[in-house]
């Protein structure tokens, strides 16, 4: 029932089929979403630590951290921080006694941060060191602060999470670690 004489070719239209059209349709965007062009096109978020966790929740670096007359930034109303300048016992944790030199404790200090695991060292200067942790399983940022206080012969603290509401302890264990390293190397007195 062709209305075209015999042995004429049939246009091309009609020798492509929809399901011909259909793989075609999907190869050539396969094509255009894996060009390098592409990839450059649609870029990935990066990690914060180089954690290696399956999913990262590193949360934004806040911008209230850093010393301000002496002070570093009160603790949020979430139990998730410690501050040794806070003065709610929710959040209070005492501050690193030194016994030495503070650059020789602030040396120490670092050496210590430098060999735990997923840590970064953001800033730091003679009397300030400013650490992110991220958590092994999930890469949540933890942002920790150390400060040389010259009038009070220590060095105040202050550890927060980024995310959530609980950090399970986690910030207040992780000074009280560090702590103890630094007694047993006699730099700090223990509490």
């Amino acid at each position: 029932m062709s209305s075209q004489p015999p042995g004429t070719p049939r246009p091309l239209w009609r020798v492509i089929s929809l399901p011909m059209i259909v793989a075609v349709g999907i190869f050539a965007i396969a094509i255009i979403l894996t060009t390098p062009g592409a990839a450059v096109a649609l870029p990935m978020p990066q990690p914060v630590i180089g954690a290696g966790s399956l999913f990262s929740f590193a949360g934004d670096r806040p911008t209230n951290l850093g010393v301000s007359n002496g002070l570093l930034a009160p603790c949020p109303t979430s139990p998730n921080c410690v501050s040794s300048q806070s003065k709610d016992s929710k959040h209070q944790i005492d501050p690193l006694q030194f016994n030495h030199q503070p650059a020789e404790a602030l040396e120490a200090l670092k050496s210590i941060v430098q060999e735990l695991p997923r840590t970064r060292i953001v800033s730091e200067t003679d009397n300030y060191l400013y650490v992110e942790f991220a958590s092994a399983l999930m890469g949540f940022v933890d942002d920790v602060e150390f400060y040389v206080d010259p009038t009070e012969n220590v060095i105040q603290v202050r550890s927060a999470s980024r995310l959530g509401e609980s950090d399970l302890g986690v910030n207040r264990k992780r000074i009280e670690a560090i702590r103890k390293q630094l007694t047993g190397l006699n730099l700090v007195s223990g509490s």
